[in-house]
């Protein structure tokens, strides 16, 4: 399984609108935590790794960029809403900028809010994904 992974949902359109579903059984294995939605974003979001964490983020509107770092390298993504979707199957530090006005981000979790697992320092993320590493080695 691929540590990030940008996907497109499927979209059907008719005169009454948009409708993008998303079963999740198909792009997911773990259980649903928790689900958020940035709204009405003014600045860059994100900054941080969550431990043991694993989530979707669906851009249901507008666009933003993203970047994650996979504890080894950067990988950046452009999104624009309803289809476009980041899978990510393992801790990865993560940003969020450039959103348009109108941008909606949906985030799907696997794990709840635990403030002590947060990691805001790029460079202790790097030394907590380099010592799991070695350890599974």
């Amino acid at each position: 399984m691929e540590k990030l992974k940008k996907i497109k949902l499927e979209s059907f359109q008719d005169h009454r609108g948009v409708l993008t579903p998303i079963e999740i059984k198909d792009y997911i294995d773990w259980p649903v935590k928790r689900v958020y939605f940035l709204t009405d974003v003014v600045e860059a979001r994100g900054g941080h790794a969550v431990r043991s964490e694993k989530k979707m983020y669906v851009c249901q509107k507008g666009r933003i960029r993203a970047r994650f770092h996979d504890g080894v390298e950067w990988h950046e993504f452009g999104l624009e809403g309803p289809s476009d979707a980041i899978l990510m199957n393992e801790m990865c530090f993560r940003d969020f900028y450039d959103f348009s006005p109108d941008a909606v981000l949906m985030a799907i979790s696997s794990v709840n809010y635990v403030p002590e697992d947060y990691i805001y320092d790029l460079e202790e993320f790097k030394r907590e994904v380099a010592g799991t590493n070695s350890q599974s080695n």
